[in-house]
């Protein structure tokens, strides 16, 4: 299979409903850096970051940028706003652990559709995974996570999710998932939220967005839908 069809495979695979995604049985990464024009270039610098410290931010664009990178498919997830979309959501109710119930006991090898089991807020998840990893990295490295080579980051993703990267506060497999199930879900959200920036994620899967309504199509199954993307807020695709 090649890079593109794996590429394609692995960001269709979590598609059960959008915006909600899971995470994948197999991952993909490339060393491959973005390179596009200037706008892309600087996709995550115009952003100023209300969660993340520097540090944080720094690694956010790496990780992203490694796990979707961009290719004839599509643009990369720093392009994308993924690691926007990443900082705003900690900021909502879901990243405070606000929609479940929070306490003990934590069991954690339940089926998922018993609920959220961990003891740690995503927010717990995102500061203590990143702070360990790069505190990991130094150690191993001698520099942190953002700073190491495009395939040395490859080779630190594919052991946090193994859960081989030693953490204190949490499983490094806890930590890998959280990111790749975030970073798939602001490629695939509305733009609303800061991610799938141009709608890049619907074009590449076909998916028509927030449109008012199908009536003029129910009479074409199986044939593709003509019209391009539209947001929540009207944005054209």
């Amino acid at each position: 299979m090649s890079d593109s069809a794996s590429r394609r495979h692995f960001l269709k695979s979590g598609l059960v409903l959008i915006p909600a995604v899971t995470l994948a049985p197999q991952t993909v990464f490339s060393s491959t850096p973005a390179e596009g024009g200037a706008e892309d270039k600087h996709a995550g610098e115009r952003y100023a970051p209300r969660f993340f410290s520097s540090a944080e931010w720094a690694f956010i664009n790496a990780a992203t940028e490694r796990l979707i990178p961009q290719d004839e498919l599509g643009p990369g997830a720093v392009a994308c706003g993924i690691p926007e979309f990443i900082d705003r959501q900690m900021e909502t109710p879901y990243a405070y652990g606000l929609l479940w119930y929070m306490q003990g006991p934590f069991l954690s090898d339940l089926p998922a559709e018993l609920g959220y089991q961990q003891k740690l807020t995503p927010r717990e998840i995102y500061r203590f995974g990143i702070k360990a990893c790069d505190d990991w990295c130094i150690s191993t490295h001698a520099k942190v996570f953002a700073q190491v080579p495009a395939d040395t980051q490859i080779q630190i993703l594919h052991q946090l999710e193994a859960g081989n990267v030693a953490m204190n506060e949490l499983s490094s497999a806890l930590f890998f998932a959280q990111l790749l199930k975030t970073t798939k879900e602001g490629y695939f959200a509305d733009p609303l939220y800061g991610g799938n920036r141009k709608m890049a994620g619907w074009r590449m899967i076909g998916f028509p967005g927030a449109r008012a309504d199908y009536m003029d199509w129910v009479d074409h199954p199986n044939e593709h839908y003509p019209l391009g993307a539209v947001s929540i807020d009207g944005q054209r695709a």
